[in-house]
């Protein structure tokens, strides 16, 4: 009997009988909506049109997905591109029997990494900005969908915890287990509200918005430091190569941190108005 936990057991989705809403869609559905109301909200403060709004929306919808779809690819399960490459972009299997799937495997590193990419390639064809401009200020709105990302996984029961060797913990039915796990996803998912709390702060209580790349630093310390502790009590998301002390998930955080840390020391040194 563990009286700590709970069994965790919901369905697939919300059933309309004609069509079933998946709860993780669903919370992407919402990040990306929220994210528009807080980047317009922005747009409106800094006097930018917001027609480059609509721009900004599909750039970001474009580079999340697909940045995070390749990089669980290319970090985690890279014997796809090989073995059934079909099943990278398309939600079904192919080997070892035609399955379909739905989309599964999405990497946060491999979409961030994209949507700097997308945010460069934005500042230059429609803000005509620094691309540090944008990102010190997009990344409000992506602390906000990481929030419900992480939920939209708890929901799934995907990337979770490790047993907890106690009564505390999350009993993942789904899984056909019967003793508790860290509720990782939920604990990553808090950490993000800190660092939505922390970045909202400091755009619009502080003049930190004006040093350029600042706020994009202190994004990169605090989401990744998140990420890099979460880690500790999170399964592998598939299995190590190799013995490390830290896993791939770790290793990635840590060069983005890194930058971070770099952008806030410089950006401190450059004022910008």
């Amino acid at each position: 009997m563990h009286y700590l936990s709970f069994v965790w057991d919901p369905s697939e989705g919300i059933d309309l009988g004609f069509f079933i809403i998946r709860y993780y869609s669903l919370m992407f559905v919402i990040a990306f909506v929220l994210g528009w109301f807080i980047m317009k909200r922005i747009f409106k403060n800094e006097g930018e049109s917001l027609e480059k709004l609509d721009s900004l929306f599909i750039y970001m919808v474009v580079a999340t997905l697909v940045g995070a779809r390749l990089g669980h690819v290319l970090f985690y399960q890279s014997e796809l591109i090989t073995q059934d490459p079909l099943s990278i972009f398309l939600p079904i299997q192919t080997k070892p029997e035609f399955e379909f799937t739905g989309f599964q495997g999405l990497a946060s590193h491999g979409a961030a990494i994209a949507i700097i990419i997308a945010m460069f390639i934005y500042s230059k064809r429609v803000l005509k900005k620094p691309v540090l401009w944008i990102l010190d200020r997009i990344i409000i709105a992506v602390a906000c969908g990481g929030i419900f990302v992480r939920i939209g996984n708890f929901i799934n029961s995907e990337i979770i915890g490790k047993p907890t060797g106690s009564d505390y913990g999350v009993i993942f039915k789904q899984l056909g287990e019967d003793f508790p796990r860290h509720p990782a996803q939920l604990y990553e998912s808090a950490g993000y509200i800190i660092v939505f709390l922390i970045v909202w702060f400091i755009y619009w209580k502080t003049n930190k918005r004006n040093y350029l790349g600042y706020l994009f630093g202190v994004f990169l310390v605090l989401l990744w430091l998140v990420r890099f502790l979460v880690e500790f009590v999170k399964e592998a998301q598939v299995e190590e190569r190799a013995e490390w002390a830290l896993n791939t998930g770790q290793w990635l955080s840590i060069p983005f941190i890194l930058i971070g840390i770099y952008l806030m020391v410089r950006a401190s040194k450059k004022h910008y108005v």
